[in-house]
């Protein structure tokens, strides 16, 4: 065996991945340079078995919980709307990871699974549910603001997870709310939507900040990964 790059245990032999379901499974698509992130977060519940699927196959009907993490600009296709210049889309886009996350979003939708969507994952989250995006915003991905809390928020008193000031790197977001989608948290300074969360559902949060780069967001994640392990546990009863 091996040890996993979170910190579990990850067998080879296919008799031993059998004993990972008796966990609480996360799904999850995390890119290298992101992963130093996480790795504190995920080594504080080695209980929690994390699949990320750039390395692996993840079997997502065997998971208890979807992170949905930031990354490249949405492939066009993968998109509800016409992409009228091209030019404003990053380069490296990864049509390969947004089919796997729109097939996982579907997928712990369909059980109630609990999902935590970052960044790109917020917008996936968004046009999954049939939203659109402003393609290209200005003002959100500025060098000061990428790992600090410097931009400040206005929150809706009903917003399940409420911080005055948060980090910023991107330059799409939300444009029309896709079904069902609630918006909690808007940028001060020009409205942008900052949080969403899905009504009338145990836990669906998405937010356009990094959470996983300040430790001033703990209590998030202590929040969605201990849904993730009470789903583990009902799936196991």
């Amino acid at each position: 065996m091996k040890i996993h790059e979170w910190g579990a245990i990850e067998a080879i032999a296919p008799t031993y991945a059998k004993i990972h379901f008796n966990m609480p499974n996360l799904a999850t698509w995390i890119r290298r340079k992101d992963a130093k992130w996480f790795r504190p977060i995920f080594g504080k519940h080695p209980e929690i078995k994390v699949w990320n699927a750039l390395n692996r196959k993840v079997p997502l009907e065997k998971m208890d919980g979807l992170l949905l993490t930031g990354g490249s600009d949405i492939s066009p296709e993968s998109l509800r709307q016409k992409v009228v210049d091209p030019s404003l889309l990053s380069k490296d886009m990864d049509p390969e990871r947004d089919r796997w996350e729109f097939e996982a979003v579907q997928e712990a939708l369909s059980r109630g699974l609990p999902i935590l969507a970052i960044c790109k994952g917020l917008q996936v989250f968004n046009v999954a549910l049939g939203g659109t995006l402003k393609l290209d915003i200005k003002g959100h991905n500025l060098p000061e603001q990428r790992h600090r809390d410097v931009q400040p928020l206005r929150s809706a008193h009903r917003a399940s997870h409420r911080f005055s000031k948060v980090n910023s790197a991107h330059h799409q977001a939300i444009e029309r709310l896709g079904a069902d989608l609630e918006a909690e948290a808007w940028c001060a300074h020009d409205g942008i939507i900052e949080q969403v969360k899905l009504r009338k559902y145990p836990f669906g949060l998405a937010v356009q900040y990094h959470p996983e780069r300040s430790r001033t967001y703990e209590l998030l994640f202590e929040d969605f990964l201990s849904r993730v392990k009470n789903a583990g546990k009902a799936s196991k009863r």
